[in-house]
């Protein structure tokens, strides 16, 4: 398709890739993953950045049993229902219980010390810690021993019930979920070995322009060094894809088909970088636009050039092309590639939260398009941006930790206005 004369939005753009993206959601078919701290420590790779396949139900409630929150006497609290300081109740201490210890009987009348997470004696109902006894202490085993209690403690006090946390049969994380150390760990609690995940997306990068060179090459006159195929790479590994990136060092665009044609079997996904403006030997245009991508100009800043769409080469393959400089590659994923690619893997949040802060100075923004400005926000809710709206600029967005969003029709922002952002750090 040739490129419209209207630029598109940036929700425009970002529905429409989410769109051709989507297309790839029914081939990321679950996988199983065993949950253990072997397999963690033996392949971390297999567990960064994955998403839950399809609800997962606890295998077993969480707690499994009733057992203390507190170092501290079980009781039963009708024992101990008419204490008070200048009465209070002295019952005798049976055997300790510690966590790990098979279930035991409580006596009637009597003060069981308790470990945490020790189970619950069958019999008693509550647990007062140990800093409310007098002594505040635990007797040696087999002493013979009383502790007093100077006031009344309430059925269930400091005690964890079984299935208070998770009930056997529930459904403990629901599909779309991102498994981290909590979901992890809630999995391993409750017994369960393993989880169903989607498939990474198998992504090709392909970072164009005959002047990239790999780090530490030897650089001739007019080349420089490629920062897209580290960085883009980095941001696809950051949501779960597996990467294989493929530089094309050459503005032909039968030497970039080339590459594509003969990666293409085994990805979900292609991602260009470079060569979409409206210049000569725009390499990415020049070879797909025949072939079903649509480059357009989206109204905003930086990275206004863009292209997608099912790529004939010669079976379709979903193709997305950002441009060239590096911060306007790196926005163009925040805006466009990472929520299309989170929303085909099924994660329930794929959007960056959108928060408010206010400026911390005044600036400028062309009022004709959507601003993404690199800055950081400070603990007291201000944005201060870093560098200048330039696209080359990368330094400063290394040193960023949000995107500052100055929306179309805003052409001056002062200090103190209220502005949208995304927290890029994490």
């Amino acid at each position: 398709m040739v490129q419209t004369g209207m630029m598109r939005t940036i929700e425009d753009h970002r529905r429409a890739v989410s769109a051709l993206v989507a297309g790839i959601s029914s081939a990321l078919e679950a996988e199983v993953l065993r949950v253990s701290g072997e397999e963690l420590t033996a392949h971390p790779e297999r567990f960064t950045n994955r998403v839950l396949a399809s609800d997962l139900v606890a295998p077993s409630s969480l707690p499994s049993f009733d057992n203390s929150q507190m170092d501290g006497f079980a009781v039963r609290s009708a024992d101990v229902a008419i204490a008070s300081p200048t009465s209070p109740v002295s019952l005798p201490v049976a055997a300790r219980v510690a966590a790990g210890d098979s279930f035991t009987r409580h006596l009637p009348g009597t003060a069981t010390p308790i470990m945490t997470g020790a189970a619950l004696p069958e019999g008693a109902d509550a647990v007062i810690p140990i800093e409310r006894a007098d002594p505040p202490v635990f007797p040696a085993p087999s002493s013979e021993a009383a502790v007093r209690f100077a006031e009344p403690v309430a059925t269930g006090t400091f005690v964890r019930t079984a299935g208070s946390d998770v009930a056997s049969g529930q459904i403990l994380l629901r599909a779309g979920s991102r498994l981290g150390p909590p979901q992890l760990g809630v999995v391993a609690g409750t017994g369960a070995t393993t989880v169903p995940v989607r498939r990474r997306p198998r992504v090709l990068l392909v970072s164009t322009g005959h002047e990239i060179r790999d780090p530490g090459s030897r650089l001739q006159p007019g080349q420089i060094y490629d920062a897209n195929t580290v960085a883009l790479t980095a941001a696809l590994q950051s949501i779960g894809c597996a990467v294989t990136a493929i530089p094309c060092r050459s503005d032909d665009a039968a030497d970039l088909l080339e590459i594509v044609v003969r990666e293409a079997a085994g990805i979900d996904l292609v991602v260009t970088v470079g060569g979409v403006s409206a210049g000569a030997r725009e390499v990415v245009r020049d070879a797909f636009e025949s072939r079903g991508v649509r480059f357009e100009k989206v109204a905003m800043q930086p990275g206004g050039p863009q292209g997608f769409g099912l790529a004939t080469v010669p079976e379709p393959v979903p193709v997305v092309c950002l441009p060239g400089n590096p911060v306007s590659a790196l926005v163009s994923f925040e805006a466009f590639l990472r929520p299309a690619i989170l929303s085909a893997l099924g994660d329930s949040d794929p959007q960056r939260e959108l928060r408010r802060g206010r400026a911390a100075h005044a600036f400028d923004s062309p009022p004709a398009t959507h601003q993404l400005r690199r800055g950081i926000v400070h603990d007291d809710g201000t944005l201060e941006l870093v560098g200048g709206p330039s696209s080359h600029l990368l330094h400063s967005y290394a040193e960023s930790t949000v995107l500052v969003h100055v929306p179309v029709g805003v052409s001056a922002v002062a200090a103190g206005d209220e502005l949208d952002y995304w927290r890029i750090d994490g």
